[in-house]
């Protein structure tokens, strides 16, 4: 993953198993994005570096649930959400979700099962 940018000063760095641990927690009704989680980020929201971890390929792609800033960014802002933030992360992702199933995921389905659910 490329280095993304500094963290928000008002979330700590966490590891990956506490990363995981809240993913496991907020999607245990929806545990395909628990999957998902574990393919995009490995269940990490942060580098080691404690910047904020950035798709590899695009680096727009943001957190644990590798949301692309680029199409979502003002929708998240404009929500309240800053996707840097792993709790906002998760939230906006849950949105997603709901919205359009697991489609803006679809990159990585190889790797989750390509269970697909529309919405």
């Amino acid at each position: 993953m490329a280095r993304g940018a500094p963290r928000s000063p008002r979330e700590r760095v966490l590891s990956r198993e506490e990363v995981e641990a809240r993913v496991r927690a907020y999607f245990k009704d929806i545990p395909i994005m628990i999957r998902i989680a574990a393919c995009e980020s490995e269940f990490r929201q942060f580098e080691a570096d404690g910047s904020v971890l950035r798709g590899r390929k695009v680096p727009s792609d943001v957190g644990v649930m590798q949301i692309n800033e680029r199409y979502h960014g003002a929708a998240a802002r404009r929500m309240g959400l800053d996707l840097t933030r792993l709790e906002d992360n998760l939230a906006y992702a849950r949105y997603l979700y709901r919205q359009k199933g697991t489609a803006p995921w679809r990159a990585s389905a190889a790797c989750w099962g390509g269970e697909v659910v529309q919405r």
